[in-house]
């Protein structure tokens, strides 16, 4: 007799909510490694990124989307375009809010955006690990009243509590389908985007106020030396302060962030590196949509 063949399932999740509700880190977390930056600041993630996994039973292609927000320049629309896309690519939508904050005018917008949309959409309510609980059950009563949602789902994508519940949902709901990437693969971002994108995490995580919203990081060299793997980067900013703030005072904060950003692609790479950073003004260039095609921007 014969056994019949196990059902597999795949498709496409769309991770989407407005700017720093922990859509990154919920990627990660889902995805079992790092395969988007992160940081406190809102509007980290600026482009789709692809986050894979695999598993026996199925492939999960998760796409990280920009924060939803309303744009204030060119790069702030292509960022929104981007996420749009993920709305319409996706086979299931994940919506994320931060189940501290209630919900904002920028989660109604999106609310209001997914009325159009014909597909299975599950919200997770994220960071219940330093939420007030007593605020958490009327949330989820007001969002259970648009009736948007399949399943409600409250999470904490940093401690990973119910990540599994909110997986276990996502595989109930994809269709079946073929495994599209090779087992082994875990994101569609090269050696070198992965790189860039490290480097900007640090200068995220190491500066304040406009400087993180300001710069673009663009790689300029990438190649073996005598001993090491050569990068070589630039650190772009739109005003002379920025800059200063980035070399810091006789250049300790360039230095530092070169010295965790090394540690990081060190270890993503697997092997020891050189890493030089330099700092560049580009006046206004996230409203320049040549210098946002130059720097890897749909424009």
């Amino acid at each position: 007799m014969t056994t019949p063949a196990k059902s597999f399932r795949s498709g496409f999740v769309g991770i989407v909510g407005r700017p720093n509700v922990g859509k990154s880190t919920l990627v990660n977390q889902l995805v079992g490694q790092k395969v988007a930056i992160t940081s406190p600041h809102p509007q980290t993630t600026r482009s789709r990124i692809l986050g894979v996994l695999t598993r026996d039973d199925a492939q999960i292609a998760f796409l990280d989307s920009p924060g939803w927000h309303k744009p204030e320049h060119a790069l702030g629309r292509s960022m929104t375009e981007a996420a749009k896309a993920v709305l319409e690519e996706a086979d299931v939508l994940i919506v994320v809010i931060d189940g501290r904050a209630g919900l904002t005018k920028e989660d109604e917008r999106l609310f209001s955006r997914l009325k159009e949309i014909s597909k299975p959409v599950i919200l997770a309510i994220n960071k219940t690990d330093i939420a007030k609980k007593p605020l958490l059950l009327p949330l989820l009563q007001r969002c259970e009243a648009t009736k948007l949602f399949s399943e409600l789902i409250p999470i904490s994508a940093l401690t990973g509590d119910q990540t599994s519940v909110l997986l276990k949902r996502i595989l109930e709901l994809l269709p079946e389908g073929p495994q599209w990437y090779p087992p082994e693969q875990r994101t569609d971002q090269t050696s070198e985007q992965l790189t860039t994108e490290l480097i900007r995490e640090q200068v995220l995580r190491a500066t304040h106020q406009e400087v993180p919203h300001a710069v673009a990081v663009v790689l300029t060299q990438m190649q073996e030396g005598p001993k090491v793997l050569e990068i070589e980067a630039t650190l772009v900013v739109e005003r002379n302060g920025q800059k200063a703030i980035l070399i810091g005072k006789g250049g300790a904060m360039l230095k530092r962030i070169g010295e965790k950003a090394r540690k990081e692609i060190e270890a993503l790479l697997g092997r020891h590196i050189y890493l030089g950073l330099w700092v560049k003004v580009e006046p206004d260039w996230r409203t320049n949509a040549a210098r946002l095609r130059e720097y890897g921007f749909n424009a």
